[in-house]
Order: structure tokens, then sequence, then C-alpha cells
């Protein structure tokens, strides 16, 4: 696993104190292991190599040493990433677990899952040679990450921003050398976002600076920025007329590859044609409570029936941001009165339009600070608003996902209590791994877990059309769960795909084509429900084992404190042990 911009880092609780609160034998090592001062120099190290090498996300993580450095795209920087990756993991792996303190025996299976999951990318998914995307796209985040926070004074940020812009169209040059044999909705992907990103850099980033003075800076950044503008149209060119026909490759990972994903990223060992019945089983549970809830909305319509009435009554497509901003008081207020779980003092993140070059596959997404920024520390919620170039009819469609109660459960995930309340306990997060890398199953499913709770907790009294919304969207997670798997290694094709989404998701059409060019890429995204009956398969333990000491906010705060964890490792901190995990 890379150094990853979207982690959202939480504070971590002692093991031994979680231990014993539920019950669990408390593990004899010290607070201080005799390995640990070695553990966290070597961890220090990996960091730093990991900042060095991805510089993008180290000035997302805060860490501004290397703002004026872009990746090293070229095969040879691969190969020593993958080499020096698996250095780390030996090393890692020699450091006696019984000599560290619980919290560094947690990091060092943390740590050690990071290492192989980022072997396993570059070395055997290996997206820098099938995805064209993560070039011109990973350019655009660049410039973006230098625009969208003011972390240093604006001829700061110039003069570092123009330092990666001369660099990139050698990187897009690395581009057709590594290229090779793309799957073809990957090259169109590419080419679908492409004019988004390169407008960027026509438009938003010299906007940005338009207060820099220094003549000199700004006849270097025009002479970069210009150029940058050239390479991308040039790269542009070469995927439609080059690299598109060439596009044979096959994007399905293969069962194997699959399981090895979920491994090392999640550690869930559970085999495919068992989660396959813990979605099935999942999606059947969550239809029929849809179809229950429709009845008490409008018993004389079918549930389809009574979801596009709720889909029709959204707000126009221009005041999407606004409506969504004054919907997240009343979630803050919520969690605090009823006691689900602390809120720590902070402003509310603040709601924008996606950014072009993230809008083909991602509907609404929370970006805050990285956790080391001391500056610069605004968060905002992205939402997607239709393309302006798509037809009347296919904006009108569209929008249908932004119905009034949608936006309230979206609310939920990406700000309070999901996204945003786990970055808020980042700055008491005393280990830095936990800062940089993290479990999709902890962070995706712990706020997908919250969408159903806050609605049983009693959210907006329990009103149906809440908790249509919340089913719909936990009907999209499953679909999710069901479609990466099937597309991946049962051969299910982008149609059938979109067919899912649809007919048993419950989704627009626009949706489910989203969803489905996602699925290409982001194969594992079943992590969502799979986190999240996790979560609930946790609670329901640690309640067993509380008893009469159990309370929703105990458990809440105990949880979102241990950190982006993988779910085992949580289930080790709270229970003593792993266990079942579904």
């Amino acid at each position: 696993m890379s150094l990853r911009a979207a982690i959202r880092p939480v504070l971590f609780i002692a093991l031994t104190a979680a231990a014993a609160a539920c019950g669990a034998p408390a593990p004899p090592a010290p607070a201080s292991g005799s390995g640990d001062a070695e553990f966290t120099k070597l961890v220090a190290e990996i960091l730093e190599d990991g900042y060095f090498r991805y510089p993008t996300q180290a000035t997302y993580l805060g860490i501004h040493k290397y703002d004026d450095k872009l990746e090293n795209y070229s095969r040879g920087a691969v190969d020593d990433a993958v080499a020096t990756a698996r250095k780390f993991r030996g090393q890692i792996e020699k450091i006696d677990p019984a000599s560290l303190s619980p919290d560094k025996q947690l990091d060092r299976e943390f740590v050690d899952h990071a290492l192989t999951s980022r072997i396993l990318d570059l070395d055997v998914i290996k997206p820098w040679a099938k995805d064209p995307d993560t070039y011109s796209s990973g350019l655009a985040n660049t410039a973006y990450i230098m625009i969208k926070r003011a972390f240093a004074p604006a001829d700061v940020r110039l003069r570092a921003l123009v330092a990666r812009e001369q660099a990139m169209p050698a990187a897009l040059a690395e581009a057709r050398k590594n290229l090779q044999n793309p799957p073809e909705i990957y090259t169109k992907i590419a080419i679908e976002q492409i004019d988004d990103s390169r407008d960027m850099f026509a438009t938003a980033v010299p906007m940005a600076f338009k207060d820099v003075k220094d003549p000199a800076l700004v006849a270097d950044f025009k002479k970069a920025n210009d150029a940058v503008i050239a390479a991308f149209d040039d790269y542009k060119s070469w995927l439609k007329n080059d690299l598109l026909p060439k596009s044979k490759g096959d994007f399905a990972y293969g069962a194997d590859l699959y399981h090895q994903r979920l491994v090392a990223d999640e550690m869930v060992d559970t085999a495919l044609d068992e989660l396959l019945k813990i979605a099935d089983a999942d999606i059947k549970k969550n239809q029929a409570a849809f179809a229950e809830t429709a009845k008490k909305i409008d018993p004389t319509k079918t549930p389809m029936a009574v979801l596009e009435s709720l889909q029709n009554d959204h707000p126009p497509a221009g005041k999407l941001l606004a409506t969504t901003q004054a919907e997240l008081d009343s979630l803050a207020k919520f969690l605090t009165e009823h006691h689900i779980i602390t809120v720590p003092q902070a402003a509310t993140a603040r709601v924008q339009e996606t950014p072009p070059f993230m809008r083909a596959t991602t509907s609404a997404s929370m970006d805050t600070p990285g956790p080391f920024e001391k500056v610069a520390t605004e968060a905002y919620y992205n939402m997607t608003l239709p393309d302006p170039k798509s037809s009347p009819s296919e904006q009108a469609d569209y929008m249908k996902q932004w119905y009034y109660a949608a936006i309230t459960n979206v609310s939920v995930h990406e700000a309070w209590p999901g996204h945003y309340l786990q970055f808020l306990y980042a700055k008491d997060f005393p280990s830095d791994a936990r800062k940089v890398f993290g479990a999709n199953t902890n962070i995706e499913g712990w706020a997908h877990y919250c969408e159903q709770m806050i609605e049983d907790e009693g959210f907006h009294a329990d009103q149906p059309k809440y908790r249509l919304a919340q089913l719909q969207d936990a009907l999209l997670r499953d679909a999710r769960f069901v479609v990466g798997i099937r597309m991946h290694t049962q051969g299910m094709t982008m149609a059938q795909a979109e067919e899912f989404f649809q007919k048993e998701g419950y989704q627009p059409a626009s949706v489910a084509v989203q969803e489905t060019k996602r699925g290409t890429a982001d194969a594992t995204y079943g992590y969502y429900t799979m986190g999240k009956l996790m979560i609930l398969k946790l609670r329901d333990d640690y309640k067993a084992r509380m008893g009469q000491a159990y309370t929703l906010q105990g458990f809440h705060d105990a949880f979102i404190k241990l950190g982006p964890l993988q779910l085992p490792l949580i289930r080790k901190a709270m229970l003593g042990q792993v266990g079942n995990i579904f």
C-alpha cells in the first residue's frame, strides 16, 4: 500500500486498558517493550521513504519538505520501490513481537500488511502499467493539493508547484513507456477525465495564484504551466489515437489475486464463496426491509414507485451544496444530545463541488487535511453535481440520487459521525503509522455502519423516508460487494454489473454506470459492507463481554480511538482475541 491521501487518522488507547475494560485477560507485556525503540526507528524510516517517494501524499499529510518534488514515474523507480518495500518488510518481520509493548505489537502487524499491500499493488496488480489515468489524474491531484489549502504563502506554494510542473511533461512521457495493454475501460476513463484535468491547469491553477506579484516567478509559472497544458493535449491525442486501439487487457483480478488483496489490505481470509453468501444474505435482508419501509410511506405503491416519488423530491443542482451544509449542524447536535459518541470541538466541514478530475468515479467524498498539517486545517465535503455537458434528461436522472433524505444519509457517512469525526481525533493520535496507513474495512466500514446506527438511534424521529434512504445506500454497498467479486473472479460483464446495480441495488442508471466503472479498478470495494458487518459483530461481542457496563458511546469511543487498524486487530485490542469476524 502506498501512502494514502484519504486516511482519516484517529487516537489510540492502550491495549491493556481496552482488554481490561471488556473483561479479557490483559497481555503480560509491559507498557514499553525492549524492542519498542528499534521498532519505532524502523517505522520512521519506512514513513520517511514514503514521503520521499510520494511527495504529493507527503504534502497532503502535512509533510512539506518535498513540496517542490514530483513522484518519479519511471519503471526504474517502481522496481526500486518494490525492492525497498521487500527490504523493510523483512526487517519488520525479524522483530520479535514478544519484545514489543501491546500497542507496538498491533502496529507491527499493521505496518507489515501495509508493506505487503504496497508490494502486491506495484509488483502484481501494476496500475502503473495498466491505468493511464494514474498519470493524468495523478498530476492533476498534485496541482490541486498545492492550491486547495493555503499551507504556505501563495508565492511559496507557487514556486514549489513550478518545480513540480517542470517535471510533469517527463512524467507523461514515462506513461507512454510504462503502459502495456491496459483494459479498454481504463483508457476510456482516462480520456473521459483528462479534459477536466487539463482545464484545471488552464483556469483554476492560474486563478489560485493571481495575486502573486513577483514577475520572474509569474513568468516561470506561465512557461511551466503552458508546457503542462500542451503535454496534456499530446497525452490525450496519444490515448485516443494510439493507446485506445491497443487497449485489449483484462481488468479482472482472478480469484487468487482477489483473495490475496483482501488478506493484504484488510486481513480478511474468508473464502470468496463464503463472502458471496454473506453479501447475498445481506442484500436480501435489506431488500426485504426496503419493501417493509416503503409500505409505511405509501402502502398503495410498489417499493420502487415509493422510491421514485422520493427521488423526485430533490433540491435544484445549484442549491445542493447549500442544502447539504445546513444538514450538518443538526447531525452534530444529535450526536452530543443522544450520547452517541464524544464529539471534539471543531468547525463544520465545508461543502464544495467535487474536483473535476475526480467526478467520473465518485459522487461524494470527505477531503480532510493531513494529520501533520499545522496551518491549513480546513476540511471539505465534496459532492458531485451533474455534468454540465450532459443532456437535460441525463442531468435530471443524475439528481435523483440527491433526494433530500439521501443527502442526510450521505452526510452521516462523510461528516457526522463518519469520516470527518474520524479525522478530528488525529491531533492526539500517538502512532505515526496510523496517521499514514489504514484499512478500508475500518475507514469506510465505520462510515457505512454509522448510516444504519444513526437511524437505529432515532435520528429524524425515525421517519420512514430516512430509513428508506439508508437502506438504498446499504443496497448500493451490497451491490458493490457482489459486483466486485463477480466481475473480478466470475466473469460478470460490465453490462451485467450495471444491470445488477439497477435491479438489485435500486440505483438509477447514471449511478450504475459510475459504480461499475469504479469497480473495474477498485476491485475490493465490497469493504464498505464487509466493514459494517464486522463492526456490528464486534459491537455484539463487546456488549456481551461488557455486560451491565456496556454503553453505545463507550463502544464507539473505544473503537474510534484505536485508529484505522484492520478490524481483526481492532477485535484483538477490544476483546483480547480475534475470533469470528463475521
